[in-house]
């Protein structure tokens, strides 16, 4: 695939790579410059190994495309946003849904662990580390199931929802930063 023009709109840094299917469709994969570039040139020993744009994201791409919405956030955000861990997990562990009444583990793509800064007390000694799960698999499934969103839409989605328990934004605030609220 050539790099190329594509409808789907990605973070700075990312490429597309697109051809034109039957149907002036276009067949569409997101890479990340020295990611899966740097496969691209390596010679395939066989013809069973694909491409790293050729499989599914692994958590290093999600954690990328996690990052580039927290750098598109507003500028009174960004900052306290960085300070916000991620940690990407395929799924929830069992003991999470449970906890949260859940049965399906594709039913969690995220989860905000910590104290939401409307709720911080300055003076707690033992101040906890604010935390975001990113659940890879629940979020591929999902992106797969709306079929009408780019990956990067549908992680900034998550992020967005997230950074929201953190920030104690309104269902106001969330609208003016992700359309997708609207």
């Amino acid at each position: 695939m050539a790099a190329g023009k594509c409808p789907v709109g990605l973070p700075p840094g990312f490429t597309i790579a697109c051809k034109a299917g039957a149907d002036a469709v276009y067949l569409c994969k997101p890479t990340i410059s020295g990611i899966a570039g740097a496969h691209r040139s390596a010679k395939r020993p066989a013809m069973t190994q694909a491409h790293a744009s050729d499989i599914a994201p692994d958590g290093e791409i999600i954690l990328e495309l996690a990052k580039a919405a927290i750098e598109a956030l507003p500028e009174p955000y960004r900052v306290a946003a960085r300070e916000v861990a991620l940690r990407i997990e395929d799924f929830a562990d069992m003991e999470l849904l449970e906890a949260l009444a859940i049965e399906d583990p594709y039913g969690l793509t995220g989860l905000y662990d910590g104290v939401p800064l409307t709720e911080k007390d300055l003076s707690d000694m033992t101040p906890q580390h604010d935390q975001i799960f990113l659940f890879r698999r629940p979020i591929l499934e999902e992106w797969i199931d709306r079929g009408n969103v780019s990956l990067a839409e549908l992680i900034t989605h998550v992020m967005v929802h997230e950074l929201a328990h953190h920030f104690g934004w309104t269902d106001d605030q969330i609208a003016k930063i992700d359309p997708w609220w609207e």
